[in-house]
């Protein structure tokens, strides 16, 4: 009798050769590459082939990208009202009714009052500062018409399932109103985003004034938002006492264009703390790269580096460093910490020109979000001189080529995480969901866009090919 490994060989074998086919075909075609533009324009022979594409690429390449994006969030962000168990639109103010609610658009995706509208308020009002197209303002104008005109109608209905019995129980409380973050403000996230962008319609002259508004959300970050003992705004989970880095962006920008609205500087200085005194627990000194967040109860907390904090670090602090005067104390300090963070970023940058989900895992899944978001920062930063455009051009460069790939012809962006909590374990960031209606990359996409048409347009830089790549260079 043969041994039983003699005679199982053959189907191992075989098995072996059909995993292996699977595998294949499930790995799909291979990735496509691309020739570098510059070089076949000059017919070098040493032009290589690349992952992304590698070129210089035009302001009306740029635009259309943008346009795109546009396009899709315009028709997918209605600004209407509708009875949630008819679908029928309601457009009688005076008759509220408990099951009327703002249409959410694309796959339920564009809730009008949501910090990542705000982000997106805030794109479309710098595409339209560096573009001059009024398209972009006109998307801001009809949705902050929409908030000032049906705000007290879902105050109103909040008073009134308030008092009506079951209205709970049917689905219909106050945690389902439409304006519920503007109306009953419990966290940054209801607050910060949106509040930072009515400021900046307000500035730009874009949709009726909002002030009240404004204040009232104003209040609550500077007030009443939880805060750890020495000031850094926190939040009550996942533990009782916790940091996010998103938070950030959540508060920083809004208290600097709120010291910009009402001239009071204790506003940025209160954003410029926060940045300074998260730093020694978000901050990692060695790899230059913020953790997601910090839990007070755990002195030695595992750091993961997901993409998209970071990025919401980057952007708020570019948005602070816009506002705060030259002479502020703190300025120095949080632009070296800004210039760090670069750094460290710009050397993470992946084959195809983005950033991945976790930053410092190579098997991470590269993400849109966090791409837009530094490849607006370092643009942004090269445009204002608070970097060299030498280190940082062409990383901006292919940052912005590898996510137009991303954009789709209908505008969506590609390779979007959802949502994602201040997790323990890197399995969480390993396996987020990226389907093509999360809309995290919208915002910090037309920012992106806006800045790399400046920076291809900045006078006082000088963008040469030569030795088969891009240079950029001060004038």
């Amino acid at each position: 009798m043969l041994p039983l490994t003699t005679h199982l060989r053959p189907a191992l074998a075989a098995g072996c050769v059909l995993l292996l086919t699977t595998l294949a075909t499930a790995s799909g075609p291979e990735e496509p590459v691309f020739p570098d533009r510059d070089n076949t324009v000059r017919g070098d022979a040493g032009a290589g082939v690349y992952r992304v594409p590698y070129h210089r690429p035009t302001v009306d390449e740029v635009r259309a990208v943008i346009e795109r994006v546009f396009a899709f969030v315009d028709h997918a962000s209605p600004t209407r009202v509708i009875d949630e168990t008819t679908g029928a639109e309601i457009t009688d103010r005076t008759r509220v009714i408990e099951s009327a609610i703002a249409d959410r658009g694309d796959g339920g995706a564009f809730n009008p009052w949501q910090y990542t509208m705000g982000v997106t308020h805030a794109g479309m009002l710098r595409a339209a500062a560096v573009t001059g197209d009024a398209r972009y303002s006109g998307f801001v104008r009809r949705h902050v018409q929409f908030i000032h005109d049906w705000l007290p109608y879902f105050q109103k209905q909040a008073e009134l399932v308030a008092i009506e019995p079951g209205a709970e129980h049917r689905g219909h409380g106050i945690r389902h109103n439409s304006f519920r973050g503007a109306i009953a403000t419990e966290s940054l996230d209801d607050s910060g985003a949106m509040g930072a962008a009515l400021i900046k319609a307000r500035f730009a002259g874009v949709g009726p004034d909002n002030l009240a508004l404004i204040e009232h959300l104003a209040d609550w970050v500077a007030n009443k938002q939880f805060r750890l003992e020495d000031g850094c705004w926190a939040r009550r989970r996942p533990q009782p006492v916790s940091l996010w880095a998103d938070d950030h962006y959540m508060s920083v920008p809004f208290m600097a264009q709120m010291t910009r609205l009402s001239g009071d500087r204790k506003y940025i200085d209160d954003a410029a703390r926060h940045v300074l005194r998260t730093a020694p627990r978000l901050f990692n000194a060695r790899t230059q790269l913020y953790t997601h967040g910090w839990n007070a109860n755990q002195p030695y907390n595992p750091q993961f580096y997901w993409g998209r904090a970071n990025g919401w670090v980057a952007m708020s602090i570019v948005e602070l460093l816009d506002v705060m005067p030259a002479d502020h104390p703190d300025r120095a300090a949080i632009l070296d910490l800004f210039q760090q963070h670069l750094q460290a970023l710009a050397s993470l940058q992946s084959p195809r020109g983005l950033w991945r989900n976790l930053l410092d895992k190579a098997d991470s899944f590269e993400d849109s979000s966090c791409t837009a978001m530094f490849v607006y920062a370092i643009a942004h930063a090269i445009n204002e001189g608070w970097i060299s455009p030498v280190s940082y051009g062409s990383v901006a460069q292919v940052g912005w080529n590898g996510l137009a790939m991303m954009v789709t012809p209908e505008g969506r962006i590609e390779s979007t995480c959802v949502g994602t909590t201040f997790a323990s374990d890197n399995v969480y960031y390993y396996s987020r969901p990226q389907p093509s209606d999360a809309n995290h990359s919208i915002g910090p996409t037309l920012m992106a866009g806006a800045e790399m048409i400046r920076l291809l347009q900045n006078p006082k830089v000088e963008i040469r090919y030569q030795w088969r790549t891009h240079h950029y260079i001060p004038r």
